[in-house]
């Protein structure tokens, strides 16, 4: 290929502001050796010529006419008017014709180094080999004196003089900022995401309501504030600041992100922490205000003031993700709180990241946005896999409060009275089906201050209250924790209700089930104030009260002494179900689910056992009688013999004599 093909091929891919540049120099320089062509002095004579002096003494510094087309010219004025990059540059950014063409001198030779050397050749010194206001106004046609006033390049950060100088002078190198230059020369087109699916319909709808009046009102008025051309597009200073609060993962950024779709405007996010600076923030302003944008700040709670003055000179529309509010401001402010995910926000976010319907595990349980994205990688492998990806927060931020519990029962397991298995029954129910109640059939109505499922299992040790929870946890495929009393429960002042907060805040937004062992240590009967011990005990039951009734979540509360509970307390729960001793019948089924026939590998274990007499005359516990199970297969493992009668009687003696009570029945085989 030739050099002449070579150069019409860069041409033709040369974005238009470079064409517009580059031909403004080509004609400078065919003007420049006319004249030096005319000035020229015998090689012995100064460097500076009489007829150059008379030339420049006449004011002759622009071409009066050249052999160039200008017609090529016009042609790169047109291309350049209709870039939208540069467009938005003076229209929104509010720059002068004459800062324009500065800054695409400058910008000019970051998409082609090679004219920095043009530059210094137009100068006709080889130590200003750059962009400089001089140059800008030779090019262009400009008065010098307005290109040295650019205020809106450095208001907002588009170029400055290079730091060696410093100054304004008419002969000083500019340079164009990295990121502007780098996005002035990109010929890509950015790909506009589509809007998020709405996932906090009310809060929406609310910060819509707020928003859209004021904006009316600007845009009624007019804008005389600002600079460019087109006011609908200029947005003035900051008029509008909304706090979006949330929980880490709720959603906060996707929310702004429908709330600029909603207004018909894109959105810009910025990560701004406490070391942010204040050209940092301009940037972000400067994107937000070139893709006419709202900007939404994260990590924003601790922003210097400075920073804070930067960013509302250059916004008007700033969006604050975080939990506390920007420092006060002349500018119209509101606060939304997002709130948990309805059924069907989480329904369709799902549909949207994966393409299937929700399972059981997404659909019902209150997860935040940022659970659901995270479970959706796990969706190809299934709705278990699903299951086991959700974020255990409890695992992360409560290892101290609470404590894993293993879920080796199903239902086939437990031994219940009819009315105790069908009370549990109902209670799974709600937890399976709340979501499909609540929110499907609109029933959310009668439960206004809770969508939470509470119960307490009350009755002697040893009928089933544990188990029943591990059974309901498997069923419903949730872990299931105990709360250790042990840690939650502080001497010091206010410590304890912390600590209960703690555990309530992270259960709302994971899927567990929350058991509370010996519950009566913790929501015991409020007691008559004779010191500030009791004054405050009271106060901590008080708490207790309230946080439970307000708790979005599942909890089972355990305990063998229903009486010593708060009356208030009772009438707050759910479902209570009172589980009494096992009957003749139950007792026949626990010993034989207790004291295995054959060992795994075939092996005969039991010799003559008589079950009748065990129902019969046995009144034990459920755990007593796996206990009594246990221990009569140890002895007879020691005596090298099968589990008999005679073991059996003995372990379940020993566990009778546990309680006080005299085992007076014997074994005749």
């Amino acid at each position: 290929m030739s050099a002449v093909a070579a150069a019409g091929l860069q041409q033709a891919y040369e974005p238009a502001f470079f064409t517009r540049v580059r031909l403004r120099a080509q004609r400078r320089v065919l003007w420049l050796r006319e004249q030096w062509a005319r000035d020229r002095v015998p090689a012995e004579a100064l460097v500076i010529g009489d007829a150059e002096v008379d030339r420049i003494l006449a004011g002759q510094h622009q071409p009066q006419s050249s052999p160039f087309d200008a017609s090529a010219i016009a042609e790169a004025d047109r291309r350049f008017a209709q870039d939208s990059r540069w467009s938005a540059l003076s229209q929104r950014l509010g720059l002068t014709a004459a800062e324009v063409d500065l800054l695409a001198l400058a910008v000019a030779i970051d998409f082609d180094p090679w004219f920095r050397r043009v530059c210094g050749y137009l100068h006709d010194d080889a130590t200003i080999a750059g962009a400089t206001p001089w140059l800008a106004a030779q090019l262009f046609g400009h008065s010098p004196s307005t290109v040295l006033a650019p205020g809106g390049l450095t208001h907002w950060r588009l170029a400055a003089p290079a730091e060696a100088q410093q100054s304004w002078g008419p002969a000083n190198v500019w340079l164009a900022d990295p990121e502007i230059a780098a996005w002035l020369c990109s010929e890509r087109t950015p790909v506009v995401p589509a809007p998020p699916p709405v996932l906090h319909e009310r809060e929406l709808e609310e910060a819509l309501a707020f928003v859209r009046p004021i904006m009316a009102a600007r845009w009624r008025t007019g804008n005389p504030a600002c600079p460019g051309p087109d006011r609908q597009d200029c947005l003035s200073s900051t008029s509008i600041e909304l706090l979006v609060k949330g929980p880490v993962g709720s959603g906060r950024r996707t929310f702004a992100a429908q709330l600029a779709a909603a207004l018909d405007r894109g959105l810009v996010v910025a990560e701004l922490g406490e070391h942010a600076t204040v050209d940092a923030a301009i940037r972000a302003a400067r994107s937000a205000r070139l893709a006419n944008a709202a900007l939404c700040l994260t990590g924003a709670d601790a922003l210097p003031p400075p920073v804070w003055h930067a960013l509302r000179e250059r916004c008007d529309f700033l969006i604050v993700a975080g939990e506390s509010a920007p420092p006060r401001g002349d500018a119209a402010r509101a606060t939304i709180t997002l709130g948990p995910l309805s059924r069907a926000a989480r329904q369709s976010l799902w549909r949207t990241l994966t393409g299937s319907e929700a399972p059981p595990s997404i659909a019902d349980w209150s997860l935040t946005a940022g659970e659901l994205v995270a479970a959706s990688h796990a969706a190809p492998a299934g709705d278990e896999a699903v299951a086991r990806a959700t974020p255990r927060v409890f695992e992360r931020e409560l290892a101290s409060l609470l404590t894993p519990m293993p879920l080796p029962y199903t239902w086939d397991d437990i031994i219940l009275a009819e009315n105790v298995a069908r009370e549990l029954s109902d209670f799974e129910d709600q937890i399976r089906l709340r979501g499909a109640v609540l929110d499907d059939w609109g029933f959310e109505h009668l439960v206004p201050g809770t969508r939470g499922s509470t119960a307490m299992f009350a009755g002697p040790s040893g009928t089933g209250k544990t188990m029943a929870a591990q059974v309901l946890a498997r069923s419903q495929g949730l872990p299931l924790y105990r709360i250790d009393l042990a840690n939650v429960v502080n001497k010091y002042i206010g410590e304890t209700e912390k600590n209960i907060a703690r555990i309530f805040d992270a259960a709302q937004r994971t899927e567990v089930i929350l058991f509370f062992d010996e519950a009566d240590a913790l929501f015991g009967k409020r007691t008559q104030v004779r010191d500030a011990h009791d004054r405050y005990a009271n106060i901590e039951i008080d708490y207790l009260l309230q946080r439970m009734e307000s708790f979005d979540g599942i909890a089972i509360l355990a305990t063998n002494r229903k009486s010593d509970l708060d009356t208030a307390f009772l009438r707050r729960l759910r479902i209570v179900v009172d589980f009494i001793l096992p009957a003749q019948d139950e007792r026949r089924k626990l010993w034989r689910i207790a004291l295995r026939e054959k060992s795994p590998s075939g092996e005969e274990l039991l010799d003559g056992i008589d079950w009748e007499f065990l129902a019969d005359k046995l009144a034990l516990t459920g755990a007593e009688i796996k206990a009594a199970a246990l221990s009569a297969a140890f002895r007879a493992k020691a005596e090298g013999s099968r589990i008999g009668m005679r073991h059996v009687i003995d372990a379940a003696r020993r566990e009778l004599t546990k309680r006080g009570v005299v085992l007076r029945a014997e074994w005749e085989g």
